[in-house]
């Protein structure tokens, strides 16, 4: 069995499939395919705390389905901007399990991973596949990938 490592960027991908789609991503549809014959070494789900009751139980649906979730302060600014980025966490969790793995899967669109995505698959000569929104997906990440699996209606919850 080859062994995965799963990585999503929950931000990123709640509103590329909310503003393609108008509907949410199936977390545990994805982790089926995933996870089909392979071993699991990680999972990580990374998002934002807002200490939210809907958005907990949501937390908590993640971690029942396999995901250890991460969490950052979400932080309202002065000026009305928000932040809650955790490209950082995700790309040194990345480097840290693609060694360990045979496949490293990303959910997310955003194209900051490109340079990750091709260190790792040079380095640790590692399979990618990234699961992206396809127009709202970087087209230097989608480049960069071994595989790229775009989000259609297949992964949506309707």
């Amino acid at each position: 069995m080859k062994k995965v490592s799963i990585f999503v960027d929950v931000q990123n991908i709640y509103y590329t499939t909310k503003q393609q789609f108008n509907a949410n991503f199936n977390y545990n549809k994805f982790w089926g395919l995933v996870t089909k014959e392979r071993e699991v070494v990680s999972a990580i789900a990374y998002t934002t705390n807002r200490n939210d009751p809907k958005q907990i139980r949501f937390q908590n649906i993640l971690r029942g389905i396999g995901f250890e979730v991460k969490l950052k302060p979400f932080i309202s600014r002065s000026d009305g901007s928000a932040k809650g980025d955790w490209d950082v966490g995700i790309a040194i969790d990345i480097l840290d399990y693609a060694n360990k793995s045979d496949i490293v899967v990303l959910a997310s669109g955003d194209g900051d991973f490109d340079i990750l995505i091709k260190k790792i698959r040079l380095l640790n000569n590692v399979q990618t596949e990234i699961y992206g929104v396809s127009n709202l997906t970087a087209h230097s990440l989608k480049k960069a990938t071994s595989v790229f699996i775009p989000i259609d209606s297949q992964l949506l919850l309707r």
